[in-house]
Parts: structure tokens; C-alpha cells; sequence
């Protein structure tokens, strides 16, 4: 009887496979296929198994009793979840994350919908799409049923050991070895999955990241991160099968799917949760990015306003001509602690003391050594902050910015990241945009910030910040701490 029923569900289940694939857009033809796998456990027992093993690992565990980083980690979760393909949503899940205090690189999710993200995890990602792109593999797990779908290949293990198992496999110690004494290592089966169940994962991953506004590329990025802060050590990327092609595999599943820009979420949160982490609290919001009161203080004392003998003791840096400088290499020096002030009449702001002031035209450019140089007969940055005042014909605020805007996107190959934002400058309403685009001497994708406000008399003042994509996290708080001390001084101006 039981057996008969499941022929009759693989029936009903090709019937709709046919069904969904008649109706399917051509474009969508090009993705990887994927199926359910033979499971004996319904839905809601998958519900059951993971409630429990979740209460037996949270024993063990070390929850973070942070509202704000929890309630960031839960919101980005959920819209995850909600992005889950409709023929893998169960609606007996039940999804929830919680954040454990964990330097390891991890995170696991369980048979149902609980998700654990380490403290580690959030602070190794290079951008909210990275550590979503792990949230979003861990959940693909959930929606396939790949742990049940285990336990089904190991039949002869009882429920109750497959669920002391689990929670050995995750935190090992008595648990761990009351497990294996009862089953041995049958948790093996519930999350070290076999490669085909991580290649499922990693596309139906890719998918839901961009059905819920992310870049699925950032997914395979992640692995790059990870294997470049050491790796391993018993962590996500250790418990994951190595494999050469999983990155292209990503990548080219990647290149099938459209992103959902209509639910790109809001990011600048990202910032603020890595370093309430490092025990800096109070953000302060720059564009689509948060900064630290650490880094507002900083701003503040290198005001010229605030601390005159910051003014007295600075040495300011002589401008250079970039025209003779060799092409930019993009390997900087991290930015200084120590800033200085740097005033130009209508304008002042204070740069970090080990980077080049650089003759440019009317414009001035601050950048470290290795951030800029000449190539194709024109100096190019990789790594800078760009200052400046820009005559503009338009009537208001608004039309001056995307007309500044406009300009600088056809002149540099730009296109849009992210849309217009307000931002306050110096006080005054203003706008940012962010953009994107390729290096031309490094081939690296960088993004170029720009922040405008008009002046008294019409003109446009502006502040463009260059980095290289992955490197933004790093150089953010720098160019937010740059935009904190600009002084205007249009007072004279008609």
C-alpha cells in the first residue's frame, strides 16, 4: 500500500513537471534542472526532526543576545525564504535564524526551517550578498528536504538516533557520542550531504538569491572569501565537498537568471551588524551604508572646526601631476587613522594622511600610492576620493545632479547600482547615487559613489569615492568619514 501511494504521487509529480515545463518561459529552459529526492518523511515530520535536534543543539550552542543583529540576520533570512521557487515551498516550514557566537566560519540550517548563522560568518562575508548567498544555500537544504531525504538512504537508523546524531554532527561532545553509540554517525547523513545534494543547493541557492534582489554570483565569491581567510578549521567551507568546477557551475547557472531588482533589499545594515561584532555601536547611516561612532568621532576630531590642533600639526601632502605616475597597480596601503585638513575655500574635508593630493584640472583627487597613475593618456584611479565644484545650466537641484550624473556615466562606461538617495551634506540636503563599472587598467568591477549638493549660486558641489567591488566594505567607513567633515563656504557667493 505504501508503495502504491508513492507511485501514485511520482505520477501526479511528472504530470506536473510536464505541466510546468509547457508553461515555463524559453529563457528558463537554460537552467539546471532540479528534483525532489525519494523521501519517506512528510513535511511536517521534517518540522518535528528539526525542532528537536534544534533544541538539542541550542544546549550546546551559544546564542547572541543582540535584538539588532538578530533581528537584521532574521529580516534578511525571511526574505530569502519568501524567495524560494513555489515548487519548493512547504508550507509547514516554519523558517526562523538565530546567530551563534562562533568565530568559525559556519552556518547550518535543519530539516523544517531553523538556521544558525555564526558570529564568524557575518564578519568574513565582503557584502550582504555574500553572507546571504550562504543563508540562501543553507535554506536550499531546507526547501529540497535533503536531510530527511538522507535519513531516508539510511533506513535502517531510527528516528530518535537520527536526531541525537544531527546535533553531534553539529556540536559534537556528549551528544556526539551518545549518537554514536546509538547510530553511528548517522548525522553524517542529515548535513554533510553528498556533492550532488550540494550542486542542488548551490543552484536552487543561486536562484533564490536573485529572486530576492541579490547577485548569485556573490555565492561563488563566497567560497573565494572564505578560502582566502584561511578556510577550513571544521567550518562551512571544510564541511562542503571541494570541487574545481562548483564555481563556474555557479557562475554559469548565474548568467541564466535575471535579478529581481523591484526586491533588492535595503543593505546598509550589513556594515553596521559586522561591527557591532567588533564592539562598535551607535551607526550613523551614509547612503546605502553605515558608519561607526568610532569613525564619527574621528570625522569630528579632524574637523577644522572641532580641534585646531589637528589643523596646526597636520602636514598636508604637496599636490602631485598623476600624468607622470606609472599605470595604478590597486594594491594600497590601508588608509591612516590620522587625518588631515585639507582646504580649498569653498570647500574643506579631511583625508587620511598617507594618501596623495593630486593635481587633476580645477578638480582634486586624494588617493594612496598604488590607487592611480597614467594609462591610455589619462590618469585612472582604482582607489580615491574626488572633490569639486561643477558649473551646471539646470534650473534645480535635481536636474543639476543626473545632469552631473549623466555626464559622468557616458564619460566613464557607468551604469546604475543603486538609485538616488537623500543625504545630507554638511548639513544641507543632497543626493547619492551609486554606480558601477570595470576598471580599464585593472579589469577589477568597482563601484564609484557620488554625492552632490547645490551651492548658493547654482553650481554643483560633488565628492565621487572609488574602490574596487570587493574591496568597498573595507574603504566605506574611510569615504563616509571624508563625506562627515566637508565644510561648505558659499556664504559669499550670490
Amino acid at each position: 500500500m505504501y508503495r502504491l501511494k508513492n507511485r501514485n504521487a511520482a505520477r501526479l509529480l511528472i504530470l506536473q513537471i510536464a505541466l510546468a515545463i509547457a508553461i515555463m518561459p524559453l529563457a528558463s529552459l537554460a537552467q539546471t534542472p532540479i528534483k525532489a529526492h525519494s523521501n519517506k518523511f512528510k513535511p511536517e515530520e521534517d518540522v518535528k526532526l528539526g525542532r528537536e535536534a534544534a533544541a538539542e543543539a541550542e544546549k550546546q550552542m551559544q546564542l547572541v543576545n543582540d535584538p539588532d543583529l538578530a533581528g537584521y540576520i532574521a529580516r534578511v533570512g525571511e526574505g530569502l525564504a519568501a524567495a524560494i521557487p513555489p515548487e519548493f515551498q512547504n508550507p509547514e516550514f516554519q523558517y526562523y535564524f538565530k546567530v551563534v557566537n562562533a568565530k568559525e566560519i559556519n552556518a547550518f540550517a535543519l530539516p523544517g526551517g531553523p538556521m544558525y548563522v555564526n558570529t564568524g560568518m557575518i564578519s568574513a562575508a565582503k557584502s550582504e550578498d555574500e553572507m546571504a548567498g550562504v543563508m540562501a544555500h543553507e535554506i536550499s537544504h531546507v526547501a529540497l528536504r535533503h536531510g530527511t531525504a538522507q535519513v531516508t538512504k539510511a533506513q535502517k537508523y531510527s528516528v530518535l538516533s537520527g536526531i541525537m546524531g544531527m546535533g553531534g554532527a553539529i556540536m559534537g561532545g556528549p551528544l556526539g557520542t551518545a549518537a554514536q553509540m546509538g547510530a553511528q554517525g548517522v548525522g553524517v547523513y542529515l548535513l554533510k550531504y553528498s556533492r550532488e545534494y550540494e550542486t542542488e543547493a548551490d543552484l536552487l541557492g543561486a536562484r533564490i538569491m536573485a529572486q530576492a534582489g541579490y547577485d548569485p554570483r556573490e555565492l561563488a565569491n563566497m567560497f573565494r572569501t572564505i578560502e582566502s581567510q584561511g578556510g577550513g578549521g571544521g567550518g562551512w567551507f571544510s564541511s562542503h565537498p571541494s570541487s574545481k568546477d562548483r564555481y563556474a557551475k555557479i557562475n554559469q547557472e548565474a548568467q541564466m537568471l535575471q535579478i529581481n531588482t523591484a526586491a533588492a533589499p535595503d543593505k546598509r545594515d550589513f556594515i553596521a551588524a559586522q561591527q557591532r561584532l567588533t564592539g562598535q555601536s551607535n551607526q550613523a547611516f551614509v547612503g546605502n551604508q553605515a558608519i561607526s561612532e568610532n569613525a564619527q568621532s574621528r570625522t569630528r576630531a579632524a574637523s577644522p572646526d572641532l580641534d585646531a590642533h589637528a589643523q596646526a600639526t597636520a602636514q598636508i601632502t604637496q599636490p602631485r601631476n598623476a600624468v607622470n605616475s606609472p599605470a595604478p597597480t590597486g594594491r594600497v596601503e590601508s588608509p591612516a587613522a590620522n587625518y588631515q585638513t585639507v582646504d580649498k575655500g569653498v570647500f574643506a574635508a579631511s583625508i587620511p594622511q598617507n594618501w596623495d593630493e593630486l593635481e587633476q584640472g580645477n578638480e582634486f583627487w586624494f588617493s594612496p600610492k598604488g590607487g592611480y597613475g597614467s594609462a591610455n593618456g589619462r590618469t585612472i584611479f582604482t582607489h580615491a576620493i574626488n572633490l569639486g565644484v561643477a558649473q551646471t545650466s539646470a534650473r534645480n537641484a535635481q536636474q543639476a545632479t543626473e545632469e552631473f550624473v549623466n555626464r559622468l556615466k557616458q564619460s566613464n562606461k557607468l551604469k546604475v547600482h543603486t538609485g538616488y538617495e537623500p543625504m545630507n551634506i554638511d548639513k544641507r540636503p543632497g543626493r547619492l547615487i551609486t554606480l558601477e563599472g570595470v576598471n580599464e587598467v585593472t579589469g577589477r568591477p568597482e563601484f564609484v559613489i557620488v554625492v552632490m549638493t547645490q551651492l548658493r549660486n547654482g553650481s554643483l558641489f560633488y565628492l565621487i569615492a572609488v574602490s574596487p567591488k570587493d574591496e568597498y566594505p573595507r574603504y566605506q567607513p574611510t569615504f563616509a568619514s571624508i563625506l562627515g567633515s566637508v565644510k561648505l563656504n558659499d556664504s559669499g557667493a550670490p
